[in-house]
């Protein structure tokens, strides 16, 4: 099969090497039946990239899915609704904190989170329709 120059860019599925990080509570790295991995990128998947983590959202859960932590660089996390009628609407909610300052996500949204910045913990609470779920920042790493 013919080799493509930048093949290497397309991303599918996630390394079966990859674990969470530490402030992830769960040590399984999910709450059965909750989520999903969906994509992941990281400078170990391609040298040079930053890093992308993807995952849906099936049901709700009381469980804390990470508990407070800081980065050394931003970060960007997304919550997206899957009501085609109705985009905006997230479909669900989550609760989730910047320092000391607790928000109900329920419209789809971006969060931004400046370096340094405690956030979390971040809580699925309900779950209508599927929930998309990213996070990203400009490093190579997750950490």
């Amino acid at each position: 099969m013919k080799k493509f120059k930048y093949e290497k860019c397309i991303i599918e599925g996630v390394r079966p090497d990859l674990k969470l990080a530490d402030f992830r509570i769960n040590t399984n790295d999910f709450v059965p039946g909750m989520e999903t991995r969906l994509l992941h990128l990281d400078e170990k998947t391609l040298k040079g990239s930053f890093y992308v983590s993807c995952f849906w959202f099936w049901k709700g859960s009381e469980e804390v899915l990470v508990k407070p932590h800081v980065h050394e660089y931003d970060e960007v996390l997304g919550c997206i609704g899957t009501d085609p009628k109705d985009p905006q609407d997230l479909c669900g909610e989550i609760e989730f904190w910047l320092d000391d300052e607790k928000y109900l996500i329920r419209k789809s949204s971006l969060i931004f989170v400046p370096k340094g910045l405690k956030h979390a913990p971040f809580i699925v609470r309900t779950v209508n329709r599927p929930i998309f779920h990213f996070t990203t920042g400009p490093t190579g790493m997750y950490i």
